[in-house]
């Protein structure tokens, strides 16, 4: 498989009161396309920022990450937010959707938001519209479209994120513990909604869980200890059995 994301020598660091708070150590780690990519570990040990910071949601203290070989920190600020906006599709353990909008709408915004862009392949506003709704049909939410996030249940809002997430068709999904805030039953459907996602359609994910149980589905485990990545026996290559 090609190649998508590489980090170098990646560290992140905060001021505190109590001195320099070192939060990434050094983290070397290759993407390729197509992988399903669990990382799992205690909280605390830096999983979401390092999550954060390969979605370019953060700028790392020092080190590189690069996407097919291209140093995304060094594109300037409006270069940096069109790659986001395009490259990449975030899932968070809260939803964050707009309150307001209904299900269609919320799944609209990012190419609402890239149409205000100059960067090429915009979408017109019939295509987003049409997208959007493909994608709900997708999530088994047809039905939901008109409703808004308060009246969707967790699982519901959830498939709505994920479909938002896609809309752009972004090369890789980026997951923070995107079943923390459900149920067990709930949290399973919505994980293998993203295993289908990966196998159907070839999409890219790096899933953040505390959720062994779910990362071992992962094509491979990544497991974080005091902000660096310590070698992870499991690899699973089929997303359900181990070698």
């Amino acid at each position: 498989m090609q190649n998508l994301i590489k980090t170098v020598q990646l560290k992140k660091s905060f001021a505190t009161a109590a001195g320099e708070l070192h939060v990434l150590k050094s983290i070397d780690l290759s993407i390729s396309e197509g992988e399903m990519v669990g990382i799992v570990g205690v909280s605390g040990v830096g999983k979401s920022t390092l999550l954060h910071i390969l979605g370019a949601l953060d700028r790392p203290t020092s080190g590189k990450v690069f996407y097919n070989g291209t140093d995304i920190f060094s594109l300037n600020e409006d270069s940096l937010a069109a790659f986001r906006n395009r490259t990449v599709g975030f899932v968070f353990q809260f939803h964050h959707l707009l309150p307001e909008f209904t299900a269609l709408e919320n799944i609209m915004m990012p190419g609402l938001i890239n149409r205000g862009q100059k960067t090429e392949g915009r979408m017109q506003y019939k295509d987003i519209y049409e997208k959007a709704e493909r994608l709900l049909d997708e999530m088994g939410l047809s039905e939901r479209k008109g409703h808004r996030p308060g009246e969707l249940s967790g699982g519901e809002q959830q498939r709505v994120a994920v479909a938002r997430a896609l809309i752009l068709e972004p090369r890789v999904v980026l997951a923070d513990e995107p079943t923390g805030n459900l149920d067990t039953a709930t949290g399973d459907d919505l994980f293998k909604l993203l295993l289908n996602l990966n196998k159907e359609k070839g999409i890219t994910f790096v899933i953040v869980t505390h959720n062994e149980s779910l990362s071992v589905q992962c094509h491979r485990i990544l497991r974080m200890v005091d902000g660096k990545i310590i070698p992870f026996a499991t690899e699973n290559t089929e997303g359900t059995e181990k070698k």
